[in-house]
């Protein structure tokens, strides 16, 4: 049992390590987007390539910009956010009562 317990909860701190870095990259890109960089930089491409597809997603079904303002970036740092306290919460409580 304490080889699945030890399972469990190094799945959950990846999650928790996987989730803190994306919303990390989420930040970066944001603050980037407010000064118009060079879109052929390889970093700003990166960064790009990794948000745009989750930030589409929020937009088909939320309207997120507001007064010109785009909240795709906070509503996905919140989702993130409640997912990390959701599920990892739930994924260590499950490897400490085993």
């Amino acid at each position: 049992m304490i080889v699945l317990s030890t399972l469990i909860e190094a799945i959950a701190q990846l999650l928790h390590m996987v989730i803190s870095i994306y919303i990390w990259v989420i930040i970066i890109a944001a603050l980037i987007s407010w000064v118009k960089p060079d879109p052929y930089n390889p970093i700003v491409q990166t960064l790009y390539r990794l948000t745009e597809p989750v930030y589409t997603v929020v937009r088909k079904y939320i309207p997120t910009t507001i007064g010109g303002i785009d909240l795709a970036p906070i509503i996905i740092i919140l989702g993130l956010q409640f997912f990390d306290l959701f599920i990892v919460k739930i994924l260590f409580q499950v490897a400490s009562s085993i």
